[in-house]
């Protein structure tokens, strides 16, 4: 046992910080520093059982750590490309969005002038069946027009979403940019 002290303090020990290295870097260093202790535990005999397990419970420590660590940083990269792909997808449904708002637009502006048209244009001694399909016109326009304007409400609610998930997105972003840090 004492000629094992007198060994362990003879022999320099190596630590290196975790941030100052790569991940390779660490791996390659604690498969040295296990290396170093396994080969004095056998140049020194095993006559000491307890150091031996402690070496053990080290060796798993490191293997626990290290398994935990790969493990974050898959967990980081698929999280990275889900938020990348998620905002790709808002980004491409944004788009649709405001193509769509812009066509509904163009109609809804040639419905009004078309309907307005018909209101200005009507001659005072028009026939009764021509007064009933101009009422049936204006109905039917004044129809469509609500109608448009319930699917212009919908899709700024639909805006209003499609931010506030942007914000979100980008919110988590930096909230996983802080935490790869």
């Amino acid at each position: 046992m004492s000629s094992m002290l007198s060994h362990n303090k003879d022999q320099p020990r190596i630590r290196k910080s975790l941030s100052d290295s790569s991940p390779t870097a660490t791996t390659a260093t604690t498969k040295s520093l296990r290396h170093e202790r396994l080969s004095r535990l056998s140049s020194s005999g095993s006559s000491d059982v307890s150091n031996d397990t402690s070496t053990n419970h080290a060796d798993s420590y490191v293997l626990r750590w290290e398994n935990r660590l790969s493990a974050r940083k898959k967990a980081e990269e698929t999280a990275n490309n889900d938020y990348k792909k998620m905002y790709e997808k808002a980004l491409a449904t944004n788009q649709r969005l405001k193509s769509k708002l812009e066509t509904s637009n163009q109609e809804l502006a040639m419905i009004q002038d078309q309907l307005q048209r018909t209101q200005k244009g009507r001659p005072g001694d028009c026939s009764s069946n021509m007064l009933e399909t101009e009422k049936k016109e204006s109905w039917s326009l004044k129809k469509r027009i609500s109608d448009m304007e319930e699917q212009l409400k919908v899709k700024a609610e639909l805006k209003m979403e499609n931010q506030r998930l942007k914000d979100e997105n980008g919110a988590l972003i930096r909230v996983i940019t802080k935490l790869s840090k």
